[in-house]
């Protein structure tokens, strides 16, 4: 290992970055420091905008992507190397607004009834009914479980915070269904560990949770078979939590709590994905002007 990449490792470490982002920062400055065959410290702001024209115009990199490789060069830059650049220097690839896709309660049900696996039907009910993001239902540990308060604990969520959200009878059903027939019991003296620090859904590998990868791939599988026209990913049931919640009513700000987002406006956007609210608000012009007279039987 470099001297420079351990100091940046240290750096991100001090800051308290995610373990994830930190193997990510430093996958993308490597990818930088091997594009040039020159260390980083050896580079300056032209070179940082001609690797970023190489990612979108020859390697069609998305936008999600560019700006993810601008956040690791602009960390090791202005952070580690304690360059005297400025935010100029380090342009970010404008995203497209898309609308997230929403699932319908019918359709919802047409997809929950093709999941063969009750550990992965467990698992992704909870990224709907908790509105989980697939990393954060994956980590679930059973302790994280409040029956007597009927919350969620997400630790360690999206940016190192912790956070309760919404335990629903019918979810605490699915994973005390999923419990009994998973074969882990409470009196079993052989548990390396207390059951409340054992992870819900536990991976092959001693020790470790369900892997993300493994849960999209069969999200992906029974999407598939379920014959719906719409795309569903594990995320979509977190949206569609958001936006079933948004058209019964629930505050945007309670909303936001749940879904752990650090900003109104992030949660704000499935405002714009509410075709019941929308139908449901009286134009100004019914209010202006009187109602037409209704036509008269004969």
């Amino acid at each position: 290992m470099t001297p420079l990449r351990q100091r940046m490792i240290e750096d991100m470490q001090l800051r308290g970055l995610a373990p994830q982002t930190q193997r990510g920062y430093v996958a993308h400055a490597a990818a930088f420091a091997r594009y040039f065959g020159k260390s980083p410290a050896e580079l300056d702001q032209e070179a940082v905008r001609q690797y970023l024209l190489y990612l979108i115009n020859d390697k069609k990199m998305s936008p999600e992507g560019v700006n993810q490789q601008v956040s690791a060069l602009k960390f090791l830059y202005l952070t580690t190397l304690e360059a005297h650049w400025s935010d100029v220097d380090f342009p970010r690839a404008k995203r497209q607004h898309k609308l997230p896709i929403v699932l319908s309660h019918e359709e919802l049900v047409q997809f929950f009834d093709h999941i063969p696996s009750i550990k992965y039907r467990a698992a992704l009910m909870v990224c709907y009914g908790a509105g989980l993001r697939i990393s954060e239902a994956v980590a679930l540990k059973v302790g994280d479980i409040d029956s007597s308060r009927m919350l969620l604990r997400v630790e360690n969520g999206k940016g190192g915070k912790d956070r309760f959200t919404l335990l629903s009878p019918r979810l605490l059903q699915v994973l005390r269904l999923y419990w009994r027939t998973s074969g882990r019991s409470t009196a079993n003296p052989q548990e390396p560990e207390p059951i409340a620090n054992q992870y819900l859904f536990p991976s092959w590998r001693t020790g470790k949770h369900l892997c993300t990868g493994t849960l999209q791939t069969a999200c992906r599988e029974v999407w598939l078979r379920s014959g719906l026209r719409k795309k569903v990913t594990a995320h979509t049931l977190r949206h569609s939590f958001a936006t079933h919640l948004l058209e019964n009513g629930t505050d945007i700000r309670i909303i936001q709590v749940l879904l752990g987002h650090s900003k109104i406006d992030t949660t704000a956007r499935y405002t714009a994905v509410t075709p019941q609210l929308v139908g449901r608000t009286q134009s100004p012009l019914d209010v202006l002007l009187p109602q037409a007279p209704k036509p008269k039987k004969k």
